[in-house]
């Protein structure tokens, strides 16, 4: 069991007190208290993981849903929620979750959990943040390459360079929420880290993670052009980066409606408005999806031809502009093609 880890213990004026280092809030826990996600927490001024293996919500969902569209698409994922977060950030679609611990759920342990992936050959740790839990993702992560099960993380990406080093070592793949490019807006509005993201980001590419991001759009706080036109500068470096450590992939960049949640009331993103920054952005990038929208449509497209490689409608798929193949050098798996022109499409399977 990794348990528990991530934690330095120091004494404070004779006093012994925790320190968590997992992420960059670098909480000091006194004895009886909790860091900022609530579920890393100091006993008698000894780390504890009250809620190791504690799960909120297990269920199958379209992989599309987390959202990842050039990932194993038109599969199912077991996916498995937390409580607790790092961030605050006050339109949370999950705060009920992820901004607390008096949640029912039940304890799982990691060889059960990733018994129940055995079907969809895969697993996504989602819904409230994972990386808090960074001691059960890890023996769960180690659990599932076991048994040759995808590892897909839906994460805040705050998280510092051991741990998500360690981390990403073993994850498939990955959506990271890239919530707006203003650090002021990170530190004091989300509680968060801006350029520890970042740095999240590139880790995940230099392991050869599959990368897609994701921005919900609110309205008055990270929907001006040039906050947007950030966010698009930042992904096309990443895809045009000239060090071989980059996997050179094409970033799919989701950009998500917001709707009124938890703290904050404005009104909801304008469907037009998300659908005009997807296109401004399109200019920059190969594949920009608006979403949360009723009857969205996103289509992936080959980038050679034109054609439909992946219909999309909510999260009905079609994949009849694909072609999969045997991948023979590595003796297993698909590599996926064009239908029409034969080019390989940015997909992975």
């Amino acid at each position: 069991m990794n348990f528990p880890r991530f934690f330095v213990s120091h004494d404070n004026n004779g006093v012994s007190e925790t320190q968590c280092v997992l992420c960059p809030k670098r909480c000091a826990i006194p004895s009886g208290g909790t860091g900022a996600c609530r579920v890393r927490r100091s006993r008698e001024g000894k780390p504890d993981l009250p809620f190791y293996g504690f799960i909120t919500a297990l269920g199958m969902d379209p992989i599309e849903k987390k959202p990842l569209y050039h990932f194993r698409p038109g599969t199912e994922i077991l996916s498995v929620g937390f409580a607790g977060c790092n961030l605050h950030c006050p339109f949370c679609q999950n705060w009920h979750i992820s901004q607390s611990t008096d949640v029912s759920g039940r304890c799982i342990n990691p060889a059960e959990l990733i018994a129940g992936a055995e079907k969809t050959r895969q697993i996504a740790y989602t819904y409230s943040e994972p990386l808090v839990h960074a001691e059960y993702l890890l023996d769960c992560m180690r659990e599932a390459r076991k048994t040759g099960i995808a590892n897909v993380l839906v994460t805040n990406g705050c998280a510092n360079t051991e741990a998500a080093a360690e981390i990403l070592e073993l994850t498939d793949a990955a959506n990271i929420d890239l919530k707006c490019f203003s650090e002021e807006t990170y530190s004091k509005v989300l509680g968060g880290d801006l350029e520890t993201v970042l740095i999240f980001i590139k880790t995940a590419l230099e392991k050869g993670v599959h990368v897609e991001l994701t921005t919900l759009v609110v309205p008055g706080l990270n929907d001006s052009e040039k906050e947007l036109e950030a966010c698009a500068d930042f992904i096309a470096g990443l895809e045009n980066n000239g060090n071989s450590v980059y996997s050179k992939q094409a970033i799919p960049w989701h950009l998500s409606a917001y709707h009124p949640d938890w703290k904050w009331k404005a009104p909801a993103t304008p469907a037009l408005s998300l659908v005009n920054a997807a296109a401004k952005a399109r200019r920059r990038l190969a594949y920009v999806y608006p979403g949360n929208l009723a009857g969205e449509k996103n289509d992936t497209v080959c980038a050679h031809c034109g054609k439909i490689l992946i219909g999309r409608r909510g999260y009905r798929v079609d994949l009849s502009g694909l072609s999969l193949k045997e991948e023979k050098e590595k003796s297993a798996g698909l590599r996926a093609f064009c239908a029409s022109c034969g080019k390989p499409a940015p997909v992975r399977f």
